[in-house]
């Protein structure tokens, strides 16, 4: 009997390696599976082409199910999340001039995120008493975790992101050119295209996913809630291989192999040298710096690959504070059902790797890892602190949303 082919679209970024390790690595194979990996350029594309059944699946950004439920996108599909692709790996990153501003202000080494937000706040207080436009910044959809952890970073650093600054729509390949030709000032997105202006010595990394949220989401395995029903037997064979992938890919024995794989042309297209600096967050920073990142990116440890509803909720919550979407129990309860931790915990029963048996958990809340209990065995989640020492709690929702609709005083 043949392979079931399995069409799946990806963006070029760091987070898609669970996926091609799948494919390459025959963990796909093991499970009567071929993936076909159609590499797309924006996440635009990628939405579209999974809402009129290009693509069985996609990597993608952790909110875009949300905001197809939701009902923001062009496009009427339902979708979920059976599954997480790993915790962190993007990055802020700046222009060289901008980066000299925020030296001049207090930046100092490192990716600390207060430091740097501070030192940011005050470069664009001086940028507006001296008549300088607003800083522009890219994000890669409006629908992001880019989106939401760049507007949390400035809002908790006392920066307004509606007014003085300006986010605009860059795709991640193209924005490390854009910033190169002045066109934007900075912009946040997923490795490897922060290191890549790093190594061009054409921008500086000021902070990290990881330092403004530890062990934080990223990106999802996106798929029709109609392909989901109809292919129940697919979809856990999927989620067991892309789940043994990432445990693969979590290895640093394999961190080599996994470089060389991701920078052929067809796959990111990147040198397997930048490649290596983000598997380990041995990073680049610009001008010289480099600096070991702990946690930077995290494919499989800390139930990386577990889709909590308490992620989906809390990205709920910035759609709320950011306007996109009306607060609304409804609402709140369609966020939450779109990521589906029973699906993935029932198609990984019987393969001895320890899953969370609960659906959400308070974010924030942990300062060390704690191992806890799980469907058949242990697991250490955490830390995963907010750099602002804030909590996210799920059942206190409300008083979440209310907190956050005004910008903290500094």
């Amino acid at each position: 009997m043949g392979l079931t082919p399995i069409t799946i679209g990806y963006v070029p970024l760091l987070d898609a390696v669970v996926l091609i390790a799948a494919q390459e690595q025959g963990f796909a194979e093991a499970e009567g599976l071929e993936f076909d990996l159609v590499r797309e350029t924006s996440w635009a594309n990628i939405r579209d082409r999974v809402a009129i059944g290009h693509f069985d699946l996609a990597h993608m950004l952790a909110p875009m199910p949300l905001s197809a439920n939701l009902g923001l996108t062009p496009l009427d599909a339902q979708m979920i999340a059976p599954m997480a692709l790993g915790l962190g790996g993007n990055a802020v990153t700046v222009s060289n001039a901008v980066w000299e501003q925020m030296r001049g202000a207090g930046a100092g080494p490192g990716v600390d995120a207060w430091q740097a937000g501070l030192a940011l706040k005050r470069v664009i207080a001086a940028r507006a008493k001296n008549g300088s436009p607003r800083l522009r910044l890219a994000v890669v959809h409006p629908e992001s975790g880019h989106n939401y952890e760049l507007r949390y970073w400035l809002a908790a650093s006392g920066i307004d992101p509606r007014h003085d600054v300006e986010i605009v729509i860059v795709p991640p390949s193209f924005q490390p050119d854009a910033l190169a030709a002045g066109r934007i000032d900075g912009y946040c997105v997923g490795e490897p295209f922060n290191s890549v202006a790093a190594a061009r010595g054409t921008g500086r990394i000021v902070t990290t996913k990881s330092s403004i949220w530890r062990s934080s989401p990223e990106k999802v395995l996106g798929t029709r809630l109609q392909w989901a029903e109809r292919y129940p037997e697919r979809l856990g064979a999927i989620l067991r291989a892309v789940t043994r992938a990432a445990r693969w890919s979590g290895d640093p024995a394999n961190r080599e192999a996994l470089a060389r794989m991701l920078a052929r042309e067809d796959r990111l297209g990147v040198s397997d040298a930048i490649l290596m600096r983000a598997l380990t967050g041995d990073l680049m920073l610009g001008g010289g710096e480099n600096l070991k990142v702990d946690d930077f990116f995290i494919p499989y440890e800390r139930a990386a690959n577990f889709p909590w509803q308490s992620h989906a909720l809390w990205f709920y919550a910035q759609m709320v504070r950011w306007g996109q979407v009306s607060h609304s129990v409804g609402n709140a309860q369609i966020a939450a059902r779109t990521y589906r931790p029973d699906l993935y915990r029932a198609a990984l029963a019987g393969m001895g790797m320890a899953v969370p048996s609960a659906n959400a958990k308070i974010e924030g809340a942990l300062v060390e890892p704690t191992a806890l209990g799980a469907q058949e065995g242990m697991l250490t989640l955490g830390p995963d602190g907010f750099f602002d020492g804030t909590q996210f709690d799920p059942d206190e929702l409300d008083a979440y949303i209310a907190a956050q609709s005004e910008l903290p005083a500094q």
